[in-house]
């Protein structure tokens, strides 16, 4: 029988230690072992120790034995290189706020030896990242697909910022009430795809900017236009997330400009030879300034060739930008 309520939770303690003080270059000795086992108020002789660790492994536990130097917890849930992924992609997303992030990154150093949780602790580079000043956005994310999964709509109201930095409703303070059909990530932001019941149309709203978000007890709608889209043409569609004109756009490329168009557009990109050194291809796409600042970026190795009022539209929007940028 137990001698006290510590031994009832002996062979938990022991994992405890394990997966928190040893790994493969820091293995723990049986001795050690034994003695911060009666730091923890518990008993154990060398023999038990032994029986312990034996059923740890008949439960599937990966302890093993380094010969001379001691045990350590081999196969865990999760590896050093994929924490060091995760806390990598954790710290760099724009949308998880710095004190959320810190929380989280704190949660997944628990996942592995406290030796190998200073070498997450290295990794994590904080200055100069540019972080959401919305810091319930973790909490709508969730409240999002709470709300698809109950199949209820959302209301919420939409923000921007001024010049003095200030939050500015947008519409002056009306609510903004949808249908929630999926969540994106694009350009380090999320976005919520919704249908609008009142322009009957599927529109995407960045999740960052919503504040007062909560679920309607009305079900959702247009289910029919949701099961018609497609979000990765849609993502595709849209540069920077930025609404505009959809049209088929004709490029007329460089050949060295392909491995960039298929990144942007996909490998079913068609692409048709116009002469030796260029080729020709259409894309539907929502033209926008996002997408002709995305053309000018890649210089003249592409270029515009229809429709015809988008290619006047680009023209307009160069000259008015060379018109500012020469004023004395």
């Amino acid at each position: 029988m137990p001698k006290n309520a510590h031994q009832k939770n002996k062979l938990l303690l022991l994992l405890q230690i394990l997966q928190e003080e040893s790994d493969e270059e820091h293995p723990v000795s049986g001795p050690r072992l034994l003695q911060m086992l009666q730091e923890r108020g518990v008993a154990a002789e060398r023999k038990s120790l032994y029986d312990d660790i034996d059923a740890l492994r008949a439960l599937g536990y990966d302890i093993q034995l380094q010969r001379g130097r001691g045990y350590f917890l081999g196969e865990r849930d999760f590896q050093l290189a994929e924490l060091k992924l995760l806390v990598d992609a954790v710290q760099s997303s724009r949308f998880i706020p710095a004190g959320k992030s810190g929380q989280l990154i704190k949660k997944l150093e628990r996942l592995t030896s406290v030796h190998h949780a200073r070498e997450l602790q290295r990794q994590v580079y904080v200055a100069g990242r540019v972080k959401s000043l919305n810091e319930s956005v973790y909490y709508s994310i969730d409240a999002l697909h709470q709300a698809i999964g109950d199949d209820r709509q959302v209301r919420f109201r939409y923000y921007k910022y001024d010049r003095e930095r200030q939050k500015v409703l947008r519409h002056g303070g009306s609510w903004y009430q949808v249908s929630p059909y999926a969540l994106l990530r694009s350009d380090e932001n999320y976005y919520l795809v919704a249908y609008d019941g009142r322009s009957r149309e599927i529109r995407h709203y960045r999740v960052d900017k919503m504040v007062s978000l909560t679920q309607t007890d009305r079900p959702r709608e247009g289910g029919d236009a949701y099961r018609s889209f497609d979000l990765g043409a849609y993502t595709r569609l849209h540069f920077g997330m930025f609404r505009g004109r959809e049209a088929d756009v004709t490029l007329r490329c460089e050949n060295r400009m392909a491995d960039i168009l298929i990144d942007r557009f996909g490998a079913d990109l068609s692409m048709a030879p116009d002469g030796p050194e260029h080729f020709t291809c259409m894309v539907h796409l929502a033209v926008s300034q996002q997408f002709f600042g995305w053309l000018f970026g890649l210089g003249p190795g592409i270029q515009l060739t229809g429709p015809e009022w988008a290619v006047k539209e680009l023209e307009g929007q160069l000259e008015e930008c060379l018109a500012l940028h020469r004023e004395k």
